[in-house]
């Protein structure tokens, strides 16, 4: 067997990210341009906001044409260390 990292995914492909945090007027726009930072070609038609039940929190998919597992890593990165997030998924 080979000591190189077989890759499970196939690039260029689309790829949701799932980001949760407290509900803030800002949440979508700053998440937003967290994620351009790395994907820039980003569509509003690729950003999905939902509340949750009691309204605290807030859900966003964002579903990015990813172009390397390192994109996304740096994506993964860039929003696990932004204060207004809670969970990436």
């Amino acid at each position: 067997m080979s000591d190189e990292k077989q890759e499970l995914m196939e690039f260029p492909c689309r790829f949701p990210l799932k980001i949760m945090g407290e509900r803030h007027d800002e949440f979508v726009t700053t998440i937003t341009e967290v994620v351009r930072i790395n994907a820039p070609d980003l569509a509003e038609i690729d950003v999905v906001l939902r509340e949750s039940s009691g309204g605290r929190f807030y859900a966003l998919t964002v579903t990015v044409t990813a172009t390397s597992r390192q994109q996304l890593d740096d994506i993964y990165l860039s929003l696990t260390g932004h204060p207004m997030v809670k969970m990436v998924l």
